[in-house]
């Protein structure tokens, strides 16, 4: 005996189209028999009750079938495997330059827009550090939840001047300690400025053979200056200055970039406005150990609604052979 169940109960609404068509048929039989009675023509619809049963009835499995009938048939283990990745984005001031168009730091949330569409099992976290950091998000499979976190990102949520990427080196390692054994992944969307230059020797301390250390630079050598915005308008009212007046040049600094990725057995990618790096990123994070992060019983079902549709069909088959008239005998 089947358990039955409906995939797509919405479908419910439907039920109007062969109440509708049933209407219209009988209408059209109606308005069929009075056309011969004006014509006086000596002929008798055949069938007639045999066929409105048979139309109905094909509607009706036709309706059923949009329903998405379908029968229980149990539960299946299916077992999630994939990596736990940390991405830790620059907010300091300088991403917000704009030789990378529109700027860095819009540059920055593209790409990890397009790592999160690629992953399919894994975990990501979010990190924004810049003096300080903090785990906006933390580890999660979430994507549309990351989706909405990566959207508020700014160069306005941490306070304090300065780049500081070793503490959220060291925060994410933490956090790492506690999730699976799969190899952990901690990808780097910066400029490479860093004004307390200590990432290195926190990097040497956490680093394992399961830490990988891959590195994005954003940014160009050419550099550009850092825009001053007003807090309320929002506007660009000036670029910023250091003590002595001059405007502060701000450009890519990819040696350290490069090293940590050396360090952390990774490896450094340049932005480009294809995103091409993104495609030989997720081509070495592929390769990485992958382990078991969550078991999930799931319902199998065996779909029916082809035998309803077939079924309908037949009958509207049926309800065409049919002969319609003869002329009545004398």
């Amino acid at each position: 005996m089947y358990n039955m169940e409906f995939k797509n109960p919405s479908n419910l609404i439907y039920i109007i189209l062969p109440i509708a068509s049933l209407g219209l048929f009988i209408l059209g039989v109606v308005k069929k028999e009075r056309i011969i009675n004006l014509l006086k023509l000596d002929m008798r619809v055949r069938f007639k009750i045999i066929r409105t049963i048979i139309l109905t009835l094909g509607l009706s499995l036709i309706f059923f079938s949009l329903l998405g009938p379908q029968s229980f048939e149990g539960f299946e283990e299916v077992k999630r495997s994939g990596l736990d990745i940390y991405v830790l984005i620059d907010t300091s001031k300088s991403m917000l330059t704009e030789d990378i168009q529109p700027s860095r730091i819009e540059r920055a949330k593209k790409i990890i827009e397009t790592i999160i569409s690629g992953l399919d099992g894994d975990r990501i976290g979010i990190i924004p550090y810049s003096s300080a950091a903090y785990i906006q998000m933390p580890l999660t499979d979430d994507y549309d939840l990351a989706r909405m976190f990566l959207e508020v990102i700014d160069t306005d949520m941490i306070g304090g001047g300065g780049t500081n990427v070793g503490k959220a080196i060291r925060l994410a390692s933490e956090s790492f300690e506690r999730t699976s054994g799969s190899d952990k992944v901690i990808i780097i969307l910066s400029d490479g400025e860093e004004h307390n230059s200590d990432s290195i020797e926190v990097l040497n301390q956490v680093k394992n053979d399961s830490l990988k250390v891959y590195t994005v630079g954003i940014g160009t050598d050419k550099g550009g200056l850092i825009p001053v915005y007003d807090d309320k308008s929002g506007q660009r009212t000036d670029y910023k200055k250091d003590s002595n007046g001059e405007f502060v040049m701000s450009k890519l600094n990819r040696e350290v970039l490069q090293k940590l990725a050396s360090i952390g057995n990774g490896a450094y990618y340049q932005s480009t406005v294809s995103l091409d790096e993104i495609n030989s990123l997720a081509e070495n994070i592929s390769s990485l150990k992958r382990d078991t992060l969550k078991t999930d019983k799931i319902r199998r079902f065996k779909q029916l609604y082809q035998y309803f549709l077939v079924a309908g069909i037949l009958c509207f088959l049926i309800a065409y052979l049919l002969p319609e008239g003869r002329r009545s005998e004398a």
